[in-house]
């Protein structure tokens, strides 16, 4: 923190009286002694001061309480009620925050050192002097109460402004961790992380033509992490973004395969998504089997989501022939190239996916889709005219699928399977301290 700001302004006080001011004076001599005391005596009762380093206490803890004392003794002299300069007590703010030291701890330093000097004042008080000694009392309060907040407010920033960069360097860490970019191994390390790991792939669904705001769309991500946090612990790293993103957890020693974890956070998240949130999970060995499972719980979803699926959590085994029609080969460029005579019909696509997933019911598909069962019929010759797939036979329908698959066509999405989709738009990856 910079040390050269300017003097706080809380607005002039009212000059003290000859009397007050003699003394404050007769405190002056005892500024050292009273610093000393307070770094290495009174301060010792205090919550974790005694494992301060010694070179702590002895310069900056004292150097700062005798700047507390002479900026005190300074204000008492001043006759034009400046407030006073309290940029070093803003610099040590900011450096306790980075060391760790507790709010309470730093902000009970202060008020001690208030008492203190309390207790000095009193003592040296005589007979007749009781109130000069209350007036001194009251400009002393008066003083604390600003010096307390620009503690607590440059603690609070500078809190704020180190946990931003933990978030954005675990951020980084995660993202290279998914997308190769990094060592497995020394990701891991620098995580927290070790052996068995459960990676999961989240997508909450927007609400088509609903507008949001940057201030909403950062309130869902932080409702995601605190369920997040909640059911896997805060040793869990996640990469989130708005509509869903990876998460990274120890592998809980009772669920193996992560399904009863998944369930219990599937539920917590639609109680404060809504209902379309869909998962994945797929367990990691080591941490260089950590992107491929990533990649395999990030398809799961788009398969599941491809065919139409109820959201909510998804296993292999609920997509297992989609998926292996949605893998990439020699011959997946020429299937997908299937239904390019209907790519600019959405309405037709639409109708076909349904389709398939109702098992070629008309009606129901119909009423999934809110038109007459003649109109399906119509949508569905036209496809076959355009196409020359025969939806109706089994090798037709089983083409109509997969090209479906592979064109990536899910209402909404972005389409492909590239192993880090909701990656590319994710905005924040945190590790709780």
């Amino acid at each position: 923190m910079p040390n050269n700001l300017p003097p706080e302004r809380h607005g002039a006080h009212p000059a003290l009286s000859p009397a007050a001011q003699a003394l404050a004076a007769r405190c002056e001599s005892r500024v050292n002694e009273l610093a000393r005391h307070m770094a290495r005596e009174t301060f010792e009762r205090l919550p974790g001061y005694t494992e301060l380093p010694a070179d702590v206490k002895d310069v900056e803890i004292a150097a700062t309480v005798r700047n507390g004392l002479r900026l005190f003794l300074r204000r008492v002299r001043d006759t034009q009620g400046r407030a006073g300069d309290y940029s070093l007590f803003r610099e040590r703010a900011a450096q306790r925050a980075d060391e760790g030291m507790p709010l309470h701890t730093l902000l009970r330093s202060h008020s001690t050192g208030v008492y203190v000097l309390w207790q000095a004042l009193r003592d040296e008080a005589a007979d007749g002097e009781e109130g000069a000694l209350i007036e001194l009392v009251d400009f002393l309060l008066r003083g604390h109460e600003a010096i307390i907040g620009a503690v607590a407010e440059t603690y609070l920033d500078e809190q704020a402004a180190l946990f931003a960069e933990r978030r954005e360097h675990h951020r980084s860490l995660v993202r290279g961790l998914l997308d190769g970019s990094l060592p497995p191994a020394r990701a891991f390390e620098e995580l927290g992380l070790e052996g068995h790991s459960l990676v999961v792939h989240l997508h909450v669904a927007q609400e088509q033509g609903l507008a949001t705001s940057d201030v909403a769309d950062r309130r869902q991500v932080r409702r995601v992490q605190t369920v997040l946090d909640r059911s896997l612990g805060t040793e869990a790293v996640s990469l989130l973004g708005v509509g869903g993103g990876h998460v990274i957890a120890p592998q809980p020693a009772d669920d193996t395969d992560g399904v009863r974890t998944c369930e219990e956070l599937s539920t917590r998240l639609r109680q404060v998504c809504g209902d379309n949130v869909r998962l994945a999970a797929v367990t990691a060995a080591t941490p260089q089997d950590v992107p491929a499972a990533a990649r395999t719980a990030t398809d799961i979803v788009r398969v599941a989501r491809a065919c139409g699926r109820p959201a909510g959590l998804h296993r292999m085994d609920d997509v297992l022939l989609e998926y292996h029609l949605s893998r990439h080969d020699e011959s997946s460029d020429r299937i997908a190239a299937l239904l390019d005579p209907v790519g600019d019909r959405p309405e037709l696509i639409e109708t076909l996916r349904v389709h398939l997933e109702h098992r070629h019911d008309r009606r129901s598909t119909a009423r999934h889709l809110g038109l007459h069962p003649n109109t399906v019929d119509n949508r569905l010759a036209r496809i076959t005219e355009l196409t020359g797939l025969d939806i109706a036979s089994a090798r037709g329908s089983a083409l109509a699928l997969a090209a479906l698959l592979l064109r990536g066509n899910v209402p909404g999405g972005t389409g492909g399977s590239h192993p880090d989709h909701a990656g590319q738009t994710d905005d924040g990856a945190r590790r709780r301290p």
